[in-house]
């Protein structure tokens, strides 16, 4: 059997399963969708959202890229961004990086890696950001896991600087945006940075709004 028809049998399995326990399963589903939650995780097939989560169909809207990452450039993840915050409403955002990211770990080196050079170059901007703390670090695997660690907080924080979510934080005091990690090595999750609606953010990012800028209340996402 070719490893492609297994995820097809595979599928059959779980529907059945899930008319076992509700018969009318795929028909409460196939109306709408009302998420709590937008997350923003890797694609390292090794990090499956609604698996580590436990969520069910319907908790999660989900967009995946190489190494998490949230670029001001990227119309794809901004278009899944703006339409969680304005359609779906979201109350979290979650970023979740991993441990051994494949992306950080390459974006580590100098290698010629092609088209993904351009990917990886923000995350090596990342890298110079906090060049002194992570040269400070003689262990390449506890360098590699603080970069991980960093990228996850900058990417909140550029979440926090779209003019989107600065809006909805004024207008609907929402959503919280969360910077999560997962342990690959143990299974586990842990939070590193978290913002709330008015969180503090440098004022070069601000965005006016009838002339009322977004005004700052708590400290910017941290290093933990």
């Amino acid at each position: 059997m070719e490893s492609y028809m297994k995820l097809l049998l595979a599928n059959k399995a779980w529907v059945q399963d899930k008319l076992n326990v509700d018969p009318r399963f795929f028909e409460r589903h196939a109306g709408s969708q009302k998420p709590d939650f937008l997350w923003i995780g890797c694609s390292d097939s090794r990090v499956p959202a609604e698996e580590i989560t436990g969520a069910q169909p319907g908790e999660l809207f989900v967009h995946r890229n190489v190494a998490n990452l949230v670029n001001h450039t990227d119309f794809n993840v901004l278009s899944v961004l703006q339409y969680a915050v304005e359609v779906l409403e979201v109350s979290h955002i979650i970023v979740c990086g991993h441990y051994d990211c494949g992306g950080v770990k390459n974006a580590m080196t100098h290698k010629d890696l092609g088209l993904i050079n351009k990917w990886l170059r923000h995350i090596k901007d990342v890298y110079r950001l906090y060049e002194r703390e992570l040269e400070a670090i003689d262990d390449p695997q506890a360098k590699l896991d603080r970069l991980v660690e960093l990228n996850v907080i900058e990417q909140v924080n550029h979440i926090a600087e779209t003019s989107m979510v600065q809006r909805a934080w004024r207008q609907h005091s929402r959503p919280t945006v969360h910077g999560w990690i997962y342990d690959i090595r143990t299974g586990y999750l842990k939070q590193l940075a978290c913002l709330r609606p008015g969180a503090h953010i440098e004022s070069i990012y601000l965005f006016d709004f009838e002339g009322q800028p977004v005004r700052a209340a708590e400290p910017a996402a941290q290093k933990p």
